[in-house]
């Protein structure tokens, strides 16, 4: 696997590192560390802003070293480099020019994630780009050994890309996956002491329903973990009904989840789809989030 791990020197970049760090990496496994020196317009002329250039390159090595440093300990092959341009664009062009399967970054945690996500690199980054990414919070920075990852999937072409990205993660010997389904009943948003009102051919309808519900949920869930035997310490289904993005953070609360993991469906879409699963769980997550996505499709 190549990661592709981005620094600008903060806490958020180092803790990033030292969690990935204890991941259970080969040396076939591949780490880049990347940091963008931001263009500053200026000519010849200008000496400020040639001076200003000039610190950023000086400065670029060793935030580079802090951050390698970090990953001592990992397996990996780790090398680092730095690139000029805007941020967003320059990590994501040397993406897809070194072909890396995942792109990973720290997050400040759920009380300034809304700031954090909102007019920075790692939204451009989380939003455009056109493979996996890791957004590694707070809670985990200083987290080692066995994980508990909650799978969240819908049966999706979109959910089965997570599944494969899951499997072909090296993540901490022991670590388990709770998969999750929350199904979005037709009948939701009727309350169950109402329906208890309703006449028996409603009941019927209802009953039905709910069991057609649950049989799908225990299909899908069982093509979820094909990908995923003999890859953990353990396996464990969830089944939820309800609104998805809240059960899914209720249900990673209620486990203590590392990592919550969910496919991408939606995420081209952020700028005008504000109930995107994967952004809602992005944004308002306790914990880690891995967002699948299929080769091309976000191209």
């Amino acid at each position: 696997m190549h990661i592709m791990l981005m620094t600008d020197g903060s806490a958020c970049s180092e803790g990033a590192a030292g969690f990935l760090a204890g991941f259970n990496f080969s040396s076939q496994d591949e780490i880049t560390v990347i940091h963008a020196i931001e263009d500053v317009p200026f000519d010849n002329r200008d000496s400020y802003y040639a001076g200003l250039k000039q610190v950023r390159e000086e400065i670029a090595p060793r935030i580079l070293d802090v951050t390698t440093d970090k990953l001592k300990r990992a397996k990996a092959a780790v090398h680092a480099e730095f690139v000029e341009g805007h941020p967003d664009e320059a990590i994501l062009a040397r993406a897809v020019q070194s072909d890396v399967d995942l792109i990973a970054m720290g997050g400040r945690g759920t009380q300034s994630m809304r700031s954090f996500l909102i007019g920075n690199v790692t939204r451009s980054v989380s939003i455009n780009a056109p493979r996996s990414i890791f957004v590694i919070k707070q809670p985990q920075w200083q987290k080692s050994g066995p994980l508990k990852i909650l799978f969240a999937t819908d049966g999706s072409n979109a959910a089965g890309a997570a599944g494969k990205l899951l499997a072909s993660i090296p993540f901490p010997e022991g670590s388990e996956v709770f998969l999750l389904h929350v199904s979005v009943s037709a009948y939701m948003d009727i309350p169950e002491r109402f329906t208890l009102e309703v006449d028996d051919k409603i009941k019927n309808i209802v009953a039905h329903t709910r069991e057609e519900e649950y049989r799908q949920a225990e299909t899908m869930l069982k093509e979820a973990r094909t990908p995923l035997i003999g890859r953990f310490l353990s396996l464990k289904d969830v089944t939820r009904s309800g609104n998805p993005p809240e059960e899914i953070l209720h249900v990673a609360n209620e486990i203590g989840a590392d990592v919550i993991a969910v496919g991408s469906s939606g995420m081209r879409g952020v700028k005008g789809m504000l109930g995107s699963v994967s952004r809602n769980i992005l944004g308002h997550a306790e914990c880690s989030v891995l967002i699948a996505k299929q080769r091309g499709a976000d191209a």
